[in-house]
């Protein structure tokens, strides 16, 4: 019996561990005298100052964060998103429903409490509009007006013991994309003074900021990777001795989001939670678990239609594929079945598009890993045949030739690539200069008609963008034009005749009313080059003629057989395009501006006697 109770209770302490999380990713931690609360899945979670485990204090739809508690430990205040705007919260430390604060349309951060535990500190840029600065703002902890700080600019910051004055960075590099900074908009701490109204700049030599500051006694503990790791680590200003030492050491990742409590300093580094006792001026990490229903990762069914991120047309325009939530969809244009082609909900496929002969498609899929580069055919099930095995990368929307022979694309390294199906070989093209994300992901290439020449746009030295022809079979870059003019999207016509583009060449500035400085909006036009010399220009003149037939001339009937013929040669002709020829000499000397009036465009493409283009 002894052994069946042993035997009992030891599976069912499994069960229990089973439930629990040895938790990492912890954001916004702050510690009172006896708990630490922290910001975990998007929710609010408390647990011992020691560790151990954790409880969730929220729960509802949203977002919970930068929680901080009241100085007498019974409240929290956060912000939270849960009616689609960033506003202050207040909750029990034993839970309960969240007491709205703040209804303003504008973010509202929530930064510290006052002394006195009464009132709530909390940023807000609701008065600076499209600056995006930040001020102080007070509301009280049971609601109702907010009070505005006497600060024309705030962002972090912490009251004095007395509460007679506040330590505050006016700027922050905080939420950046960026390490490292060292420039004019790096956070200095200054002291304001909240009844003579006057501040004192904290003496900083440093290239770099200081963040995070944090009033404990006579000292202020802050941010700053000016230590020798370059990393961003706990320091501490002496405020009779003015002067700064670095209290922790870590060399690997950044000190995120400290926050000072009664006795201790927590904060989170690598993921995980460390306290620093002030009066023993050591450091522990916090051991955390969780235990939760994992409702987050349990399988369920989602609509698509939200989260569709590209698309791509068939040749004949009967389906659409669609790339959402990870998978490719081939959606009918009117009648049939909506198809999911991958099913992978183990990996992500990305930017699908459909072979001009309408047999294949390409996509990229990270099944192995990475984003390598597949094939299938739409209408037959498991056809997908991975081409290659570039590795660690991020690779952008592939550009089908019109022989579906060859692939385009660009990758987060800026390199242009071709990508050969039938040799299985990867052909560099050119690189870009300081091309990011953004830019990346709206590259467009075009290829001529015979499939030979690839033209595309990147950036020069001077900032502008200049339109290049790679010559595929050749294997070489040509720079059609010089730079001095921006120019973008470069185009060819479908009868290899033209190459439309994108420049920016009409200047007529506007004095602006804000700035006192001159703009030029509207400067982009709509150009074309003849491809040859021999061809004219588009905007040749043009003189119609009377054709005029000899006496007793008589234009010889078509025999039917000669009708059919005419027929087969059109049809091969146009499955077979004519090689595209090149005059380079001279070709950005034959570049005319269409009239179409200057102003914003995007998106240009040609179809045969059209220009299409958005505006």
């Amino acid at each position: 019996m002894k052994k069946l109770l042993a035997c009992f209770v030891g599976c069912l302490n499994c069960a229990c561990l089973l439930a629990q999380i040895d938790a990492g990713l912890f954001r916004f931690p702050d510690v009172s005298q006896t708990q630490i609360v922290f910001t975990y899945a998007n929710d609010l979670w408390v647990m011992p100052k020691e560790g151990g485990t954790a409880v969730k204090l929220s729960s509802p739809a949203g977002v919970e964060i930068y929680p901080k508690f009241s100085p007498d430990g019974k409240s929290i205040a956060f912000t939270g998103n849960y009616d689609g705007n960033n506003d202050v919260y207040v909750i029990p430390v034993t839970g309960g429903v969240p007491l709205r604060l703040t209804s303003h349309g504008y973010t509202d951060r929530v930064i510290d409490w006052t002394n006195d535990s009464k009132k709530v500190l909390f940023a807000s840029a609701r008065e600076s509009g499209k600056a995006r600065f930040n001020q102080f703002y007070t509301v009280s902890a049971s609601g109702g007006s907010d009070e505005k700080l006497p600060l024309a600019y705030a962002e972090y910051g912490s009251y004095s013991p007395d509460g007679k004055q506040i330590a505050l960075t006016f700027r922050t590099q905080v939420g950046r994309n960026w390490k490292r900074y060292r420039g004019g908009w790096k956070a200095d701490i200054h002291i304001f003074n909240l009844q003579t109204q006057t501040s004192e700049s904290l003496n900083n030599p440093e290239d770099a900021g200081s963040e995070f500051p944090m009033w404990h006694e006579n000292s202020i503990y802050f941010l700053s990777d000016r230590g020798p790791e370059l990393r961003m680590n706990l320091w501490r200003y002496d405020l009779k001795t003015k002067q700064s030492e670095q209290i922790t050491k870590f060399s690997d990742y950044d000190v995120h989001y400290p926050s000072v409590g009664p006795d201790d300093i927590v904060f989170e580094a690598g993921g995980k939670l460390y306290v620093f006792n002030i009066s023993s001026q050591k450091q522990k990490e916090i051991k955390v678990s969780l235990i939760t229903d994992k409702a987050l990762v349990k399988p369920k069914i989602e609509s698509a239609e939200n989260f569709i991120q590209y698309v791509s047309l068939s040749p004949d325009g009967n389906r659409v594929l669609f790339q959402a939530r990870g998978d490719i969809f081939s959606v009918p244009a009117e009648n049939g079945f909506v198809k999911d082609l991958t099913r992978t909900s183990g990996s992500a496929e990305r930017y699908p598009v459909w072979s001009p002969n309408g047999k294949n498609i390409a996509y990229w899929c990270d099944a192995s890993g990475e984003y390598e580069l597949y094939v299938a055919q739409p209408d037959q099930e498991n056809s997908a045949k991975k081409l290659t095995s570039y590795g660690p990368g991020y690779r952008y929307a592939p550009f089908w030739s019109p022989d579906s022979k060859k692939l385009a694309f660009v990758d987060k390294a800026m390199r242009i690539k071709i990508f050969d199906i039938a040799s299985g070989e990867t052909i560099d093209v050119d690189k870009a200069l300081r091309w990011t994300h953004g830019t990346l992901a709206n590259f467009t290439c075009s290829w001529s008609p015979d499939s030979r020449w690839l033209a595309y746009h990147r950036d020069m030295e001077n900032y502008h963008n200049a339109i290049f022809i790679y010559d595929f079979a050749n294997k070489k870059v040509h720079q059609v034009t010089e730079g001095f003019y921006d120019c973008s999207e470069p185009v060819f016509d479908p009868e290899g005749k033209y190459l439309y583009l994108f420049t920016s060449q009409a200047f007529q500035p506007v004095y602006s009313d804000l700035d006192n400085s001159f703009i030029y909006p509207n400067s982009t036009q709509v150009a074309a080059i003849a491809l040859r010399k021999t061809i004219p220009s588009l905007l040749a003149p043009k003189n119609d003629s009377v054709a005029i037939a000899a006496e007793g001339e008589q234009k010889p009937a078509t025999k039917p057989e000669e009708k059919k013929e005419k027929k087969d040669s059109a049809a091969l002709e146009k499955k077979n395009p004519s090689a595209v020829d090149i005059d380079f000499d001279g070709l950005e000397r034959r570049i005319v501006m269409l009239p179409v009036a200057a102003g914003n465009y995007g998106n240009l493409a040609a179809a045969k006697g059209k220009i299409i283009y958005m505006k």
